[in-house]
């Protein structure tokens, strides 16, 4: 609209202020979806002053990811329960005593994470080297004082007064944050091979003690550092040579552990697992039984399955079937459907992640983020592997449904890393 100034009136004073200005509001329609808000300026004044322009940003909030957070950890409650009711009626006499428990620490979780979420994630970066020396020093208390507890013959977990949780769930958040600051300062030298020389030494050492007693955990935190790295490098050979590396490591494994476990790399427990792996049905009434129950639960759920609360799987023939299990147990009672639809979710969760990466106002936010979303992928992708038998089974648990109080506090810990990235995005009109 071309402006045009108005002849003063002769009852005007200079430099009064004209009482005729309106404001325009914001349209109705399409514009109504955008997060940005701007008010429209207003015609031209009469008095020859140029319109006045008020903009209003609003950072942006994942809310998406947040209700996809909630809901996974919901559900993960609801099959708690399902597959521990009868067990837990056995052991404790109250069928419902792991998923109380469950729920009461997810709770605390859930509060953790929204305060996070409202902080500002460069606040963590002060603290990135501190708590990676810090899960050096918890893992060697885990090894060598009498703080280290045993269970089922693996020494995972950390009692520190009325406390008990596994470091290695602290070592990975603490890495993401390491390598997040690390490939920052890092810049465009992270393209050269003595920068991924860099990041293989900070993470190897911490994963070769975490491999040590949980091969699982040192997986995952060996694949953090593969996402991360790759992201944010141009190289692509080695991570092409690292990959197929471990296609041939996977394709001789029964030699290759053997030879591991005689010059003492590689556990008993773990050789064995490697064997159960390859032949399962020669083990079904030791290392392979919990593989093969797996396995039949699986087949025996059809396209739709039996029906929420009705496994036969779950009445003591799957052991902890809420712990690392509990995807059987959801394809048995839900069936491939329910199957599918969880990995969906996961899948849109991985999006939102990449949503807020792409978009995180710079490369520490990114990097994350990224990190994040390596972590949860990666675990996803070996839960699933572990119960259908695709890889030998490492005792690893499915995120935000699996039964594990550590596990959940952590992962929620991450998810505020994330939200507080996505807090900080402005959206621009």
């Amino acid at each position: 609209m071309a402006k045009q100034q108005q002849p003063k009136t002769s009852g005007q004073r200079p430099n009064q202020k004209p009482n005729n200005i309106r404001t325009m509001q914001p349209a109705r329609g399409g514009n109504q979806s955008r997060n940005l808000r701007q008010e429209k300026s207003p015609p031209a004044q009469k008095n020859g002053q140029p319109p006045v322009k008020k903009m209003y940003a609003r950072r942006f909030y994942d809310y998406s990811l947040l209700f996809l957070i909630i809901f996974l950890t919901l559900f993960g409650l609801v099959m708690i329960y399902s597959s521990s009711s009868y067990s837990a009626q056995l052991k404790y006499g109250d069928t419902g005593y792991f998923m109380k428990r469950q729920g009461y620490i997810a709770l605390g979780g859930v509060f953790i994470m929204l305060v996070i979420s409202k902080i500002n994630y460069h606040f963590f970066a002060k603290f990135a080297v501190l708590a990676y020396i810090l899960s050096y020093v918890l893992m060697l208390m885990v090894m060598f004082t009498p703080l280290g507890i045993e269970a089922n013959g693996k020494k995972r977990w950390l009692k520190l007064g009325p406390v008990q949780f596994q470091p290695t769930e602290m070592v990975k958040i603490a890495l993401i944050l390491l390598l997040a600051v690390v490939i920052t300062e890092m810049g465009v030298q992270i393209n050269k091979m003595k920068a991924l020389y860099w990041i293989a030494a900070l993470t190897l050492p911490i994963a070769g003690l975490v491999t040590k007693n949980n091969l699982s955990s040192g997986i995952i935190i060996l694949g953090i550092a593969f996402v991360m790295s790759f992201v944010a490098s141009k190289l692509r050979w080695p991570f092409v040579a690292c990959t197929a590396a471990v296609g041939v490591i996977a394709a001789f494994a029964g030699p290759i552990a053997t030879v591991l476990e005689k010059i003492g790399l590689m556990q008993p427990y773990q050789l064995m697992r490697i064997h159960v792996w390859l032949n399962p049905e020669a083990y079904r009434q030791d290392g392979g039984y919990q593989v093969l129950q797996g396995l039949y639960a699986i087949g025996s759920g059809g396209l739709m399955g039996k029906g929420l609360g009705e496994s036969i799987q779950k009445l003591g023939f799957v052991p902890e079937a809420q712990n690392d299990m509990v995807f059987s147990i959801i394809c048995e009672e839900l069936g491939i459907f329910g199957a599918v639809g969880i990995i969906l979710l996961f899948l849109f969760m991985i999006y939102r992640f990449m949503l807020i990466a792409s978009n995180a106002p710079d490369l520490f936010g990114a990097m994350l983020v990224v990190g994040v979303m390596g972590h949860i992928a990666i675990q996803v992708i070996l839960n699933i592997a572990v119960v259908t038998n695709t890889i030998p089974n490492t005792g690893i648990t499915l995120p935000f449904i699996s039964y594990g109080g550590t596990s959940v506090v952590f992962l929620m810990m991450e998810m505020g890393m994330v939200l507080s990235v996505s807090n900080q995005i402005k959206l621009q009109k």
